[in-house]
């Protein structure tokens, strides 16, 4: 268990700060090198370790659209190209005239493969002893909403989302069919749903709170039962920026809550963000409301590293106002910052992560 905040600022006893748990993205040149020096900085801190999220998809979801390229039947906004990075066009999807969303054809998406790959590493290197007994692979999946709020124009994406629902959960079953089910975590990367319910996307369903739930749960149970299944959380991480600083936790927490009571089998854990500057008890409050079960794991991503060890001890110190027992993360994945960034991020949280 870890005692932080130092002694010259400590937290209020009752506080423990178990674990530490990385969202996805880790900015090293491959899987084995991801998996080799988080396992060796960390191992005993893990409960679920993943690939990094490398090669193509450092940029989380943005890959996708080269896939969708490749389509029949879904098409480019006749503009002007722009870009994202210098890299990809930003132009978003529309349906072709005449073509119905049920009889797209989807492309591999590639989370399949990317992650039996990386789970052939994972296996080699647990053999050699790398990672702590138990621990278990992790593969990050981006929900449907996601792809469909940032990629589609909004008069198609009510039809499209249940379509690459249906090829996201075909990739779903090629990852629970090749890899050992007690080796495995799925987390679901919830985002693009906070911009829903924040207003900052027009939604295409009623009652944005209940479907939001609805969707995680349905991905939730979608999963196999003796797979491990978890949430991050997030407010988006576009050039390591929200899209809009949340007010408090409320919203995470109302989701964290609704998935906890209506998914129907364990979820072995929730990671939610910590902006830098919160560093005040209010907003952790609506925290204190959700009945988070025993066997369900709370990762706040209070971790950052402008402000290292002492800010995430003030962080600490205020969120054991509402909670008394929870992991660290940072914010989002960290594989679109700087390469040079990524040791001392990893040792920030061997520093303030107790060992499970």
């Amino acid at each position: 268990m870890s005692t932080v905040p130092p002694p010259s600022s400590p937290a209020p006893a009752a506080a423990e700060v178990r674990g530490a748990h990385l969202v996805g993205s880790v900015n090293l040149p491959d899987a084995e090198t991801v998996l080799r020096t988080v396992g060796g900085r960390l191992g005993d801190r893990m409960r679920r370790i993943p690939d990094g999220e490398v090669g193509e998809r450092f940029y989380w979801i943005q890959f996708q659209t080269g896939r969708f390229d490749t389509m029949t039947g879904l098409s480019r906004i006749a503009v002007e190209p722009y870009y994202l990075r210098d890299t990809f066009d930003a132009r978003p999807f529309q349906l072709d005239a005449g073509t119905s969303a049920d009889d797209l054809a989807f492309p591999d998406l590639g989370y399949a493969e990317a992650a039996l790959a990386s789970y052939a590493t994972f296996e080699r290197l647990s053999a050699e002893g790398v990672f702590a007994p138990g621990t278990r692979f992790q593969v990050s999946l981006p929900t449907p909403a996601a792809i469909a709020g940032a990629f589609v124009v909004p008069q198609d994406r009510a039809a499209f989302e249940p379509a690459y629902e249906r090829a996201l959960l075909g990739e779903l079953a090629r990852i629970v069919d090749g890899i050992p089910h007690e080796r495995l975590a799925i987390q679901w990367d919830t985002a693009v749903e906070f911009a829903l319910l924040e207003g900052r996307i027009e939604p295409w369903f009623d009652d944005v709170l209940d479907g939001v739930v609805a969707r995680a749960v349905r991905q939730a149970q979608a999963v196999p039962s003796d797979v491990e299944v978890g949430y991050h959380l997030c407010y988006g991480d576009v050039e390591e920026s929200h899209f809009v600083q949340p007010a408090d936790a409320g919203w995470l927490a109302a989701v964290t809550r609704g998935i906890l009571e209506r998914a129907g089998r364990p979820i072995a854990f929730v990671h939610l963000p910590v902006p830098i500057e919160r560093e005040d008890p209010e907003y952790f409050a609506p925290l204190a409301e959700v009945d988070l079960p025993s066997q369900t794991e709370l990762y706040l991503g209070l971790l950052h590293h402008q402000d290292g060890v002492e800010g995430a001890a003030r962080r600490v110190a205020a969120a054991a106002t509402a909670v008394t027992r929870f992991g660290i993360a940072t914010e989002c994945g960290f594989g679109r910052g700087p390469s040079e960034r990524t040791a001392g991020l990893l040792d920030l949280h061997a520093a303030v992560a107790g060992a499970w």
